[in-house]
């Protein structure tokens, strides 16, 4: 998998937030999203994922030397960030049968493998308005780690998790960069020192 970014640039009214960024990412070569808070990190990250249009420029999806329809590329793709919304009206065993219709697990897992990985045993007959901040960060990690989608895409990762879950985290990101494109926004070096590329704003006002 491959996604090629090219002259990509965003302006909101006559201000540009960014522009001219060139650059392409590869499964198994983590890239880390670096900048002061309104530099337009996560505003690049919703670009990439198809949930914004840039300005100007273009994003480039192959798969097998195949190019992706940009009207299916969500289909490749998980999105991490604190904004990202649950559905809180469903306990976690209800939710996770729901997400799991539209999205597949990874070969060999089952839900009840994500409840367990995910540290949420407790919490499957709990629903999720019920659950802390961090209970719902984790759950969202593990929805993107656990998933097949070969794109993962990470804003601030460990936002709200604790020391404990904060290796975690680590733990399987570790084990899951060789086989997926990661992209990380962040301005924290624990959440991505295992970056290979970086793309610093700042480089492209």
């Amino acid at each position: 998998m491959q996604i090629i970014l090219s002259n990509l640039g965003k302006k909101y009214n006559r201000e540009w937030i960014f522009k001219g960024i060139d650059k392409s990412v590869e499964t198994g070569k983590p890239i880390a999203i670096t900048g002061p808070n309104g530099s337009g990190k996560s505003t690049l990250m919703l670009i990439i994922s198809g949930w914004t249009i840039p300005s100007t420029g273009n994003i480039s999806y192959i798969n097998s030397d195949s190019l992706i329809p940009e009207d299916k590329i969500f289909r490749e793709i998980d999105f991490v960030a604190p904004y990202t919304e649950l559905i809180e009206e469903l306990t976690l065993e209800e939710f996770l049968a729901f997400h799991f219709n539209f999205k597949t697990l990874q070969s060999g897992l089952t839900i009840e493998d994500v409840i367990q990985r995910a540290n949420l045993n407790r919490e499957r007959k709990k629903y999720i308005r019920n659950f802390s901040s961090g209970m719902k960060q984790r759950l969202k990690l593990a929805l993107g780690f656990y998933s097949s989608c070969p794109v993962l895409l990470l804003d601030e990762p460990t936002t709200n998790l604790d020391n404990l879950n904060k290796k975690w985290y680590a733990e399987i990101i570790k084990n899951n960069y060789g086989s997926k494109i990661i992209i990380i926004a962040s301005n924290n070096p624990e959440e991505y020192n295992f970056a290979s590329d970086f793309i610093e704003m700042a480089d492209f006002k």
